[in-house]
């Protein structure tokens, strides 16, 4: 392997499957890198202007060491880095660069399961190429997409989609990470639950207080104790501490919504700090909404309040285009059944059947 690969060592099952999760490092920015090589060596970011609370979408590594990340408000990227360079983004660019990519994917395999434009799982548990090797598959398919697309990605190989995931940020950027399966309960063990999706800062806390910092002090709690604390996510926990995932990579799924949440530090105490966060959650929806390889028409928008005793509620309604004001008004109705303060918001799209369309949309650009 070349300089940033490393393998955990193992021997192979031929039951296991053979997942590569391939992420594009810093997508958006990489491709207005790789056309402005002015822009490689400073701090770059691809959102929304400031002075209309615009988010941002990614960065690169040197806005990085600022502390910019994505889904942050360009207005404090700006404090964090007054230097940066902030751009609106293209992207139809950026995605006629991924159709590129997902071209290359589909040489080894048909089993992809794209998560956006920039992300996607490859099972190649069958895939003749290289004799079946997974590691010189990822190898090969990170040197043909910079070759070809001059972007650079990250890869993880592992039995289940959860490892691979994980895996492929181990080595960022332009990494590869091998766990095989036997090498999975000693990679999960040693991983901070914060490394698990879906664990926030408040859930990461809540554990930190009870003595769990590792995938292996969480092992330590039963199934039922775990769901009695976290409800259906407790289950989930209880998986994949364990390094399991029976998750499949899914070809022909239909996607049905898109969505983002946030979980928050400290409590938002009443609607109004709940009306203040809306504005940074329907940048982040659009942009997601955006990256989706296969954007359908919008049927309908979702609100999605969890209190601080972790009662969760929901609020939809049916439209055919979404403004900032549907989502406040389903925002009221929806913390109205609670009243009490606010530990996660969350919006989404309910998606048509039909592609899209001409609609009149929220910009994130």
């Amino acid at each position: 392997m070349g300089t940033g690969d490393h393998q955990v060592a193992g021997v192979k099952s031929p039951a296991s499957r053979k997942i590569i999760h391939c992420d594009c490092d810093c997508f958006y920015a990489a491709v207005e890198m790789r056309d402005d090589p002015s822009l490689r060596n400073v701090p770059l970011a691809i959102g929304g202007s400031a002075e209309r609370r615009g988010v941002i979408a990614t960065c690169n590594y040197p806005a990085r060491k600022y502390g910019v990340r994505s889904a942050m408000s360009s207005a404090r990227a700006l404090r964090l880095c007054p230097q940066l360079t902030l751009m609106k983004g293209n992207m139809e660019k950026y995605r006629t660069v991924s159709r590129q990519i997902l071209a290359i994917y589909h040489e080894y395999t048909d089993l992809i399961e794209p998560l956006s434009l920039d992300e996607a799982y490859l099972d190649v548990t069958c895939s003749p190429h290289h004799r079946g090797s997974a590691t010189r598959m990822a190898q090969e398919i990170r040197m043909r997409v910079a070759a070809q697309t001059g972007i650079t990605i990250s890869a993880g190989v592992a039995p289940n989609k959860f490892v691979a995931k994980v895996a492929s940020d181990w080595n960022k950027p332009d990494g590869l990470f091998v766990v095989e399966p036997m090498g999975v309960d000693a990679f999960v063990s040693q991983l901070a639950v914060q490394k698990i999706p879906g664990v926030g800062e408040k859930t990461a806390s809540r554990l930190l207080q009870s003595g769990v910092e590792t995938c292996a002090d969480l092992r330590r709690f039963s199934q039922t104790e775990l769901v009695e604390r976290f409800g259906r996510f407790g289950r989930r926990l209880y998986e994949v501490c364990r390094g399991r995932d029976e998750r499949p990579v899914t070809v022909s799924r239909i996607r049905k919504s898109v969505s983002v949440e946030h979980t928050y530090a400290y409590d938002l105490l009443g609607l109004e700090q709940c009306e203040a966060q809306l504005p940074f959650l329907i940048q982040q929806l659009q942009a997601r909404y955006q990256s989706l390889q296969d954007r359908r028409a919008i049927a309908g928008v979702v609100v999605k309040v969890k209190f601080n005793d972790f009662t969760l509620t929901t609020a939809e309604k049916a439209l055919e285009s979404a403004e900032a004001e549907h989502f406040r008004q389903l925002l009221a109705e929806a913390w109205q059944r609670g009243g009490k303060p606010v530990r996660l918001l969350g919006l989404g799209y309910r998606l048509a059947e039909h592609s899209l369309q001409s609609r009149t949309q929220l910009s994130l650009f």
